[in-house]
């Protein structure tokens, strides 16, 4: 009996001091609650402008030059030339030599060993893209573009190069090929001179091949029509969209 008595009154005194230690922790809790953590008031208005203004201000760092840029290390592109421009290269050397030369500040050559034109950078080159505008500028060149809208690349900086086949688009062969470059080139040429015209773009049709040289927009609407074209649709339809799509275009910009 005493044994168990002892055992009953040892549990008593364990639950009495468990109930004691959480009626402690609830005061404790109720009041932390009454009186909150500085830690967790809001900030002042006057101090979320003070830090704005502060991550407002950005280091001002002097601008690199072209040179330090490329770490000392002068670049080198080449440029293939296919047979066929040998001969428009001879003729308009001198009109590719200068603007390359005395806007771009590079050097060029051509070799004739592996009948390459070579473009390099020099320390007189100030901007780091001159080697892909000159680069850019000699395609287009052997794309069969004429010299004078060649220049525009190296004038600007919007405009692009791209080239796609009539197969990419739909497969041809034979007189249907024949006919879809027809359909392109038009009579006399009317169908690309009027697609230069309205798009603002230069069109080179070389066998299956399409060269379009513009900025991205216009030769979006440019490669539409010409894809429209290649897919059997009438040209004077094809006007009727481009011309909607050209006027849009121009009106909101």
């Amino acid at each position: 009996d005493k044994l168990r008595s002892g055992r009953v009154s040892f549990k008593l005194s364990n639950y009495n001091e468990y109930k004691s230690y959480l009626s402690k922790g609830m005061t404790e809790m109720a009041e932390s609650s009454k009186s909150p953590d500085k830690s967790l008031k809001r900030d002042r208005p006057e101090d979320i402008e003070m830090d704005d203004e502060v991550s407002n201000k950005k280091p001002m760092f002097p601008a690199l030059t072209a040179d330090k840029l490329r770490s000392g290390k002068s670049e080198f592109r080449k440029v293939p030339i296919p047979p066929h421009r040998y001969t428009p290269l001879k003729e308009s050397w001198m009109k590719l030599y200068t603007p390359i030369v005395e806007q771009l500040k590079l050097q060029i050559r051509f070799n004739v060993k592996t009948r390459n034109v070579e473009l390099k950078t020099s320390p007189e080159t100030k901007d780091i893209s001159s080697l892909q505008k000159a680069a850019d500028f000699i395609k287009a060149f052997t794309l069969g573009f004429d010299i004078d809208d060649c220049l525009a690349l190296v004038r600007l900086d919007d405009l692009f190069l791209e080239t796609f086949e009539i197969a990419d688009v739909k497969g041809l062969k034979g007189d249907h090929l024949a006919r879809a470059i027809g359909r392109i080139a038009g009579k006399g040429g009317r169908t690309k001179y009027t697609m230069e015209n309205v798009t603002k773009t230069r069109i080179v049709l070389a066998d299956s091949k399409i060269h379009i040289l513009g900025s991205f927009q216009n030769m979006r609407i440019a490669r539409t029509a010409i894809c429209n074209l290649i897919l059997g649709s009438p040209p004077s339809k094809v006007y009727g969209k481009m011309r909607t799509v050209a006027t849009r275009m121009s009106e909101r910009f």
